[in-house]
């Protein structure tokens, strides 16, 4: 090896096609969340049309957001993503608070969520999985310790783990091939439900007089409305990772902007579809009742009986496989970001010499992850910080209209369509989503605001260190 080739900076591997890019959108957005929340979505609002209704809107404000930050994807196509948004459109400080939260629980705990529902479909194949605390017990609300289940589903994370470490490659063509796969398995659930599924009794419980409420749609009912929207949203959510690995896009200016679209609509057009299937099978209330709220399993099982159990596990065991692929594998790029600007471990932000992936990052978040599955808080998590990132997503649409007034002769590959007045819409949604639920549920989104907060003065400490180093560039 020559001296130059030893001087020679280790990069990102562009391997990222327009397709999995795609797929990588569909893929970290479809997990869990589809197969259950439905099932109290329906609690809270107690209507058909209501629960069809979140679903569309859920839809509509992410597609907003997707098709903004396309701007902001094809200005930034870094490492890191959203981080580099906010640390440009913004400050550094709510860069690093994006980040830091990411960290400690958008992504860890959606990881591990995400996880422990591979391991309890696991479940339904291998009985000896089960969910009961073997050692450790019971601190408060939360109970501590090892279970087979929480077992199995760290085991999940450090198999993933290391398939990334290995190379973007890999990992790009399991997450495609796992897309497809689950894509085409939600599909099905879809034409199967609004075909030979139908029932007689779901007809009669849940459309003619019985699809809105008794009093009809009011502008009473949106605080309820936007309320139940959280299960929505978090099954929406994630859309935006694929930004954060741009710098392995092959032509991320072109493919970052049409990704997020176009995974986002592909979605929420499933989404809802597969919500019209519920609502054709099953009555309202067994949507309401169903055990675990493992809504698509009760939809099947009524079509096949006790096979509709297994075919249902085995695509949620797909499903929740794939998402935790995209989830682990675009996270890591956040930290890497962090790193290089000394708001991170330093190895956090070097690359693997010969896989050229951010090891040292993909092992951290998969160490803390497994904490996260180990302590049994990462629902509660999810819990408190769905309002935190519901407002990043504001903040960071405010930061494009900050950047088209400070830097308008900034190169901008693809513009925002529609503005100012979508990207304004969006904002205006967003905000009204935040109060809502600051006002409906404060359990939820004070803690959230709480965890956020905690970064400011780890934010400083992080820039006294790093005083007399350089940032790297990303």
């Amino acid at each position: 090896m020559t001296t130059a080739q030893q001087a020679r900076p280790v990069e990102f591997v562009k391997a990222i096609t327009r397709l999995d890019a795609t797929a990588l959108v569909v893929g970290s957005m479809i997990g869990s969340g589809i197969f259950i929340v439905s099932a109290d979505i329906v609690r809270q609002l107690q209507s058909p049309g209501l629960l069809l209704l979140v679903w569309v809107l859920s839809g509509v404000v992410t597609l907003l957001g997707a098709i903004t930050y396309g701007e902001l994807a094809a200005m930034f196509p870094r490492a890191g993503g959203q981080y580099v948004y906010l640390r440009e459109g913004i400050s550094p400080l709510f860069g690093y608070l994006y980040g830091w939260t990411l960290f400690l629980v958008i992504q860890s705990a959606t990881i591990a969520a995400v996880a422990v529902a591979f391991a309890r479909f696991t479940a339904v194949f291998v009985p000896a999985l089960d969910e009961e605390v073997f050692f450790g017990g019971a601190i408060g609300r939360y109970n501590f310790g090892l279970s087979w289940q929480r077992l199995w589903a760290i085991a999940s994370i450090a198999a993933l783990t290391w398939i990334n470490v290995r190379g973007v490659r890999t990992a790009a063509i399991i997450q495609t091939t796992l897309t497809a796969i689950k894509t085409a398995a939600l599909a099905g659930l879809i034409v199967l439900g609004i075909t030979i599924g139908r029932t007689a009794e779901a007809a009669a419980a849940n459309f003619g007089d019985a699809f809105w409420p008794a009093g009809g749609v009011t502008l009473s009912l949106l605080p309820a409305v936007g309320a139940a929207m959280v299960g929505s949203l978090f099954a929406m959510d994630a859309w935006n990772n694929v930004g954060f690995a741009a710098s392995e896009l092959k032509e991320p200016e072109r493919d970052l902007p049409f990704a997020m679209a176009m995974g986002v609509l592909v979605v929420t057009i499933l989404y809802v579809l597969a919500n019209v299937a519920y609502v054709s099978v099953l009555p309202v209330q067994e949507i309401a009742g169903a055990p675990q709220d493992r809504v698509a399993t009760a939809a099947l099982q009524q079509m096949f009986g006790q096979a509709g159990l297994a075919i249902m596990a085995a695509a949620i065991m797909i499903s929740t496989f794939g998402c935790n692929n995209g989830l682990i594998l675009s996270g890591a790029r956040v930290y890497y970001a962090m790193a290089r600007d000394n708001l991170f471990f330093k190895s956090a932000g070097e690359l693997h010499p010969k896989y050229k992936t951010p090891a040292v990052g993909l092992v951290a978040q998969a160490v803390w992850t497994s904490l996260l599955c180990l302590s049994g808080t990462y629902s509660q998590l999810l819990d408190y910080i769905i309002f935190a990132a519901v407002l990043f997503y504001m903040v960071t649409v405010i930061g494009l209209f900050a950047l088209r007034a400070r830097r308008p002769d900034l190169p901008r590959p693809v513009r925002a369509p529609g503005y100012p007045w979508l990207p304004a819409l969006y904002v205006v949604l967003t905000a009204l989503i935040c109060i809502n639920l600051l006002i409906r549920k404060p359990l939820y989104t004070w803690p959230g605001l709480i965890i956020v907060a905690l970064g400011v003065p780890v934010y400083f400490v992080w820039r006294a260190l790093a005083r007399e180093k350089p940032a790297t560039p990303a």
